[in-house]
């Protein structure tokens, strides 16, 4: 059974976070934000194992690469739990992003701390912050769901163009569907 993401919360901010990624290294996102002074940037929940991520992968490339050109950062993240979910290791996180040359970081969040400072529910799912880290998208990708698209309108990259130059999303968002996300037993 797939996954919703949640209704918008009002005023929520960009939780820190700082994760090991798959080139090496690690990204701290406030460093990161507050060197680059970004007008809106994207956090985003994905994994490799999922259907909805893999109908998704090469678009989200695409978009990625769109977003990147208009001085929008990304990071994705996959919280998912390794062990039982071997295709999600840090090891198969390398691959992938080789493999779809992720124009954006891939980071590992081992402990799942970042996935529940956020509230991420499912894989994908999108967080748009404004300049001021407040959330103002938490959308879907488009209308793929678990069947590739060509083309289209990105409701993501829309709404990411538009928080950048005006701090803000007005039109309706429609949740993401997807894999739930992977816990690790208590």
């Amino acid at each position: 059974m797939p996954t919703e993401t949640p209704q918008l919360l009002e005023d929520f901010s960009a939780p820190s976070l700082v994760l090991p990624e798959v080139d090496g290294g690690s990204i701290d996102l406030y460093k990161s934000i507050n060197r680059t002074r970004p007008k809106a940037f994207l956090v985003m929940f994905i994994c490799n194992h999922c259907p909805y991520v893999k109908a998704i992968l090469t678009k989200l490339v695409i978009e990625g690469q769109k977003l990147s050109k208009a001085g929008i950062p990304i990071f994705a993240i996959c919280s998912n739990d390794a062990e039982e979910y071997p295709e999600d290791s840090f090891e198969n996180m390398k691959l992938i992003a080789a493999r779809y040359k992720f124009p954006f970081p891939y980071l590992r969040d081992e402990t799942q701390k970042v996935a529940k400072d956020f509230g991420a529910v499912c894989t994908p799912d999108f967080f748009g912050f404004n300049s001021h880290k407040i959330l103002k998208y938490r959308g879907r990708l488009d209308d793929s769901g678990k069947i590739y698209k060509e083309g289209g309108k990105s409701e993501l990259t829309e709404a990411m163009i538009e928080i950048a130059q005006t701090g803000t999303y007005e039109k309706p968002q429609i949740p993401s569907i997807g894999c739930s996300i992977k816990w690790k037993n208590p």
